[in-house]
């Protein structure tokens, strides 16, 4: 049996989800989860083979930040992202963070139980349009420019999307529950990695590389 933590922040979404991957009958739902942080307690606990999460939740929990931490601590557990995001730099991040699958919400039933088999199985797995698309990315090449933002921590991009959304340092701070000198740190590291000079730079950057809804 592969035991499924189920994680997304919108209670109707989870109970489709869960009815889909309990019609397999060698896939159960051990727990579920509204937010990051209450998934990595419930991994913690749990111990599940697969953790199927989304990673736009609220800041502070969000699905990026779990994912890393939950890849790090449980690598037994096999985290399979959930999202409407077909971006190629989401895709980065989560990988980058540990991830072993990518699927699209708009995927049919067969192809979300055949990602969570296939992760459980030691494997990996990436919807196919996000594998496409990446193909196209790496033919055409990009600038270092373009490529600047692989150089933000998933905090740092979590940090980014608050401030390019207005929030000031201490409101991210109470949001993402680091201290507001942690906040103008991560701040400061932003703006010198991406090259940024003003908050107003931070908001264009962020909305050219489509980074806001990560």
């Amino acid at each position: 049996m592969i035991r499924i933590v189920l994680a997304d922040d919108h209670e109707v979404v989870r109970a489709g989800f869960k009815m889909i991957l309990e019609q397999d009958p060698d896939l159960s739902v051990v727990a579920e989860a509204a937010d990051g942080a209450q998934a990595y307690s419930i991994v913690a606990r749990e111990k599940p083979d697969v953790l199927l999460m989304d990673i736009s939740m609220p800041p502070g929990q969000s699905g990026l930040v779990a994912c890393e931490k939950v890849a790090k601590d449980f690598p037994a557990t096999k985290v399979v992202i959930l999202t409407m995001f077909a971006e190629p730099e989401y895709l980065f991040y989560t990988l980058r963070g540990g991830a072993a699958g990518y699927i699209l919400k708009n995927s049919s039933s067969e192809e979300l139980l055949s990602a969570v088999h296939a992760v459980a199985d030691g494997g990996s797995y990436i919807h196919p349009k996000m594998t496409a698309l990446l193909t196209k990315q790496l033919s055409q090449g990009a600038s270092d420019e373009d490529r600047s933002y692989q150089q933000l921590s998933n905090r740092e991009l979590e940090i980014l999307q608050l401030l390019a959304k207005g929030f000031t340092n201490k409101e991210i701070s109470e949001r993402i529950f680091l201290s507001v000198k942690t906040v103008e740190a991560h701040r400061s590291k932003i703006y010198q990695k991406l090259g940024l000079k003003s908050r107003a730079d931070l908001v264009d950057y962020a909305l050219r590389h489509k980074l806001l809804g990560v």
